[in-house]
């Protein structure tokens, strides 16, 4: 494996508070770092002592207990007792600071509650971009880095009706069906976001800069990975429990039978998420693993369209809850050219629209509520909206506005129309 890297464009923290200005934000923050550089402690043994505590400092404060209560042994103890690794957070801390990096630790409302969930998960995060997209609805897609043009295709499509459904697209920013995973979410509402396997200071590999700077200044990039962290083998497994345990599935697009593809959905199988596995020409080996799983029984795709009928009943719930908005939001101080993602063509009404629906609901309409039920009631008095008048006629997140639409195209009262057009069905 190659460790050539290439620094991305600088950024810098914008918002209401920089985050170094929050003495209890930075002393929550040091306590998540000095448990996570802590000689003979690990995730799951932080997972534990998070467990019985309220925040990290609290924790710390009470750590000549962990012996006793059985949370560590008395060595590892003592060292965080002594601040033996307190300066190693300090350092990681500035360095964040210095590259303009958001820091997510475990106890902050931005964490996202999928990544508590998991028997190993990280102490603290770095995010680039917009961190709201770390606790909305997210689906994975990971596939190979040698793909075939019928993969190649078929990543960017799905990636693109998912994000057209207001779904965020998780993939881990490598070649082939992770560049076009994130190029596809990044042409709707839903967006993208990378989850790397390095410190978020480096761009691996640096042939994808320009979807770095694409998903930096419309999607996110995260790591859990210190700054200055290079691109080593075992810290992209590390990587792929994170891409699943983010996301409430993962679609293998196109993998072989010995696939790093293969370790995420066994990540996302072990965490309880649903696993989809697209089916591809049975001569090509690339598509082994897919039929693999296939026949251990993920669930088969073929349009993003599968993926959200059989997510669904999750999808509910991000309609009722819309993102909250995060602490701080960290964007690149200008988007270089080079970077802006791919634009969609302008949108055009359909050739042959349907008329008008009648202003009264049907009977199923009446046990709409919230957003679904504004939505509905506008296109009843409109007749047909494109998403974007309805974003702001509503006044309301285009996110939220899409998982609305989803969600009553799956029960029936809505339809969508060619260039993203919408009208009540029939």
């Amino acid at each position: 494996m190659t460790t050539d890297a290439v620094a991305p464009p600088p950024v810098a923290p914008v918002g209401p508070v920089g985050w170094t200005g929050d003495a209890a934000f930075l002393a929550e923050l040091e306590a998540s770092l000095r448990l996570r550089h802590a000689p003979g402690i690990g995730p799951r043994t932080w997972k534990r002592i998070f467990e019985r505590y309220d925040s990290a400092v609290a924790a710390l404060d009470d750590v000549r207990s962990f012996g006793p209560q059985g949370l560590c042994d008395d060595a590892a103890a003592g060292a965080l007792a002594r601040g033996a690794s307190t300066p190693a957070a300090r350092r990681e801390m500035e360095a964040a600071a210095q590259k303009g990096l958001l820091p997510i630790p475990y106890f902050h409302p931005a964490y996202p509650a999928r990544l508590r969930e998991l028997p190993d998960p990280p102490a603290a995060l770095y995010v680039v971009g917009d961190a709201r997209l770390l606790s909305g609805p997210c689906v994975a897609m990971v596939g190979a880095r040698q793909c075939s043009r019928y993969g190649f295709a078929q990543a960017h499509e799905i990636a693109a009706g998912l994000a057209a459904a207001g779904i965020t697209v998780v993939s881990g920013l490598a070649f082939g069906i992770d560049r076009q995973a994130h190029l596809g979410g990044l042409t709707g509402p839903g967006r993208s976001l990378a989850v790397c396997g390095t410190g978020l200071d480096l761009v691996y590999p640096d042939a994808n800069l320009d979807v770095w700077r694409a998903l930096a200044a419309s999607g996110a990039v995260v790591s859990e990975f210190a700054p200055g962290t290079p691109p080593q083998a075992q810290n992209f497994p590390i990587r792929n429990r994170i891409i699943a345990g983010l996301s409430l599935g993962v679609l293998v697009v196109e993998a072989a039978a010995r696939s790093g593809s293969l370790i995420t959905a066994r990540a996302a199988l072990e965490q309880g998420r649903e696993v989809f596995a697209m089916p591809g020409p049975v001569n090509l080996p690339s598509f082994a693993g897919c039929h693999a799983l296939l026949a251990q029984g993920a669930r088969l795709v073929q349009t993003a369209d599968d993926i959200v009928a059989a997510l669904s009943r999750e999808l509910a719930g991000f309609v009722a809850a819309p993102r909250a908005a995060p602490p701080v939001a960290v964007r690149p101080a200008a988007r270089p050219a080079s970077g802006s993602p791919p634009s969609a063509p302008p949108p055009r009404p359909p050739k042959e629209p349907s008329p008008p629906q009648a202003s009264a609901p049907p009977p199923d309409a009446s046990d709409l509520g919230g957003l679904e039920a504004d939505v509905f009631a506008l296109l009843g008095e409109s007749g047909r909206l494109h998403i974007d008048a309805l974003t702001t006629r509503l006044s309301a997140a285009s996110g939220a506005v899409s998982r609305a639409l989803v969600l009553l195209e799956l029960k029936g009262l809505v339809r969508k129309l060619p260039g993203m057009y919408y009208t009540r069905d029939a």
